[in-house]
């Protein structure tokens, strides 16, 4: 394979993974574009995307361009002159003059099997939605939202207990074994383009705030799913009987019914035994309540946080 220079574009720990994989493979990362520093946590302290960080570590260049439009970020690109852009969960569209520059294309690893779930949210989303399987797939870009043709994809399934953190982890990394992989073949003409179909896609929407408001009028399985797909952020929540917020970190389905109305608490025997829509039970076990830590159920229930006969809305 001929030593072409990559243009790597990401920015959280998802794109880490792909990264690393590049650079572990031996190929030419010569420089990392990714987002600028933001204030985190309470104290506001400006902080360098986990991208950065890692790049810096490894002695590769960093750019952090505040727009990917205009002459700067086009007299930039011209400079490094990659061969090939690689992004990885970027944040921001990329402009038809980028995506166009490099001979072997802008290749992205999605986190989902495309056509389904295109958009700001795959992996929530699909956990959300109960699906049994989602997937990663390496596409290469064009101006339309992940509509590019694919080049590789692979299935992943979803266990009950995963949530979006082991699902985000187990992505990232089959993604960035599959990218490694791709890049070799599109170098040397092995690659195969395949279009995708239209009819087949959805779109998995950026999540807020509405989003994470728990329906106990629902199954049991609809309210697991929502709080393992939002888990361990932004986080599924509910309110206690005096109005306070409770957020959910992890829960489990019980099997056990009851004619209790959806959101009663029908227990606390070792977490916050809820009653869903459709007669059966949920257990929450971690939470986080409003203005505390993250605790588990027990400990907010001796805490008096709530009660059997409570009902949360």
């Amino acid at each position: 394979m001929q030593d072409i220079k990559i243009l790597f574009m990401g920015t959280p720990d998802f794109a880490n993974f792909s990264l690393c994989a590049l650079l572990d493979a031996g190929l030419n990362v010569t420089a990392v574009v990714t987002q600028p520093d933001k204030p985190r946590g309470r104290g506001y302290t400006l902080t360098p995307p986990p991208v950065k960080v890692e790049a810096q570590s490894r002695g590769i260049a960093v750019y952090q361009p505040q727009t990917l439009k205009g002459e700067e970020f086009a007299a930039l690109l011209s400079e490094l002159a990659p061969d090939m852009i690689i992004v990885a969960a970027y944040g921001k569209i990329l402009p038809k003059n980028v995506i166009d520059y490099p001979k072997f294309g802008c290749i992205n690893v999605h986190g989902s099997y495309l056509p389904q779930y295109r958009g700001a949210a795959p992996m929530q989303r699909a956990i959300i939605d109960g699906n049994e399987n989602t997937g990663v797939t390496i596409m290469k870009m064009d101006v339309g939202l992940d509509t590019g043709d694919m080049i590789a994809r692979e299935l992943i399934p979803i266990g009950e207990d995963d949530n979006f953190e082991t699902m985000h982890d187990k992505i990232g990394k089959i993604g960035a074994e599959l990218l490694a992989k791709t890049v070799k073949k599109i170098v040397d003409g092995e690659a195969v383009y395949e279009k995708q179909n239209d009819a087949e896609a959805n779109y998995a929407a950026k999540i807020e705030k509405a989003d994470c408001v728990l329906d106990f009028s629902k199954s049991a399985k609809q309210v697991h799913d929502l709080v393992r797909g939002l888990s361990p952020i932004p986080l599924a929540f509910t309110h206690t009987p005096d109005g306070k917020l409770l957020k959910v970190i992890s829960a489990k389905r019980t099997g056990k019914r009851t004619e209790k109305a959806a959101g009663t608490v029908v227990s606390t025997d070792g977490g916050i035994e809820v009653a869903c829509g459709d007669g059966e039970t949920l257990k929450i076990l971690r939470v986080l309540p409003e203005g505390r830590s993250k605790m588990d159920a027990e400990a907010f229930v001796r805490g008096r946080g709530v009660a059997a006969g409570d009902v949360l809305s």
